[in-house]
């Protein structure tokens, strides 16, 4: 039987990451095919949120690299009877990143003009890593090696994580409710957020430490703090109609 989420153990705190010290990191690309976690089975339900919020250039699945997307049928598999995975986003195009990147950076600097243009990139960054296609650092969601999920019940209804997807504000951070005094909300919300915690690294997933549904397999995020020497997944990109010709006439 699953343990219950109320006797697994606390979420460690951990610091933000070294992003010069994890772009740095050497990338050995494994050539895994991008999957679309649309050709998965129950308990995984597929939410392409972006998509939906109509962010331009958005595709309306959730691709992820092929160890990717196995590891995460492993973790729904683990989760308790009348739990679900949700799939939010995985492999994101340069375009959309920077979008999200811009519109947060616009938000803060409205909210927060005071900012220099250094605090201003460090409070975005926060949540949204900065733009690349560089083939040495790429962002860690254009690898299709990040991913955001969170857990659903039986009918597949949003289990309470304490924020809302992608809401930029500390309560996010995946440690936030890992403190002495709670009311019996953030009880269960702290225990949600322990059952999915668990459930991904079990599989071999990190986690951002400031974004509970953020977790990386395989990208260079993964390998600084796993603390192995090197990553898997460099930039990638979809299979196109076109390419393909391209690649089968060439």
């Amino acid at each position: 039987m699953p343990s219950s989420p109320s006797v697994l153990p606390a979420i460690p705190h951990h610091p933000a990451p070294d992003w010069p010290r994890a772009s740095a990191l050497p990338i050995r690309d494994n050539g895994e095919r991008l999957l679309p976690m649309s050709l998965a089975q129950a308990p995984i339900r597929v939410f392409p949120a972006y998509s939906r919020l109509g962010i331009p250039g958005t595709i309306d699945d959730c691709f992820v690299r092929e160890g990717v997307y196995r590891a995460l049928v492993a973790v729904a598999q683990s989760l308790p009877p009348g739990i679900g995975l949700i799939v939010l986003d995985g492999w994101r195009p340069w375009r959309v990143q920077q979008y999200l990147f811009d519109t947060l950076q616009a938000a803060i600097a409205l909210r927060h003009p005071e900012l220099d243009d250094e605090s201003l990139g460090e409070r975005t960054r926060e949540f949204v890593s900065i733009p690349s296609t560089d083939e040495r650092a790429p962002s860690p969601h254009l690898t299709g090696g990040a991913v955001d999920v969170t857990l659903c019940d039986a009918i597949g209804v949003p289990l309470d994580m304490g924020t809302l997807f992608d809401e930029a504000v500390p309560a996010s951070h995946t440690a936030h409710f890992e403190r002495e005094y709670l009311d019996e909300r953030e009880r269960r919300v702290r225990d949600n957020r322990r059952l999915l915690y668990r459930a991904m690294c079990t599989q071999g997933f990190t986690n951002l430490p400031s974004e509970w549904w953020h977790f990386d397999l395989g990208d260079q995020l993964w390998a600084h703090f796993s603390g192995r020497p090197q990553a898997h997944y460099g930039p990638a990109a979809l299979d196109t109609i076109e390419n393909r010709w391209r690649r089968q006439l060439g």
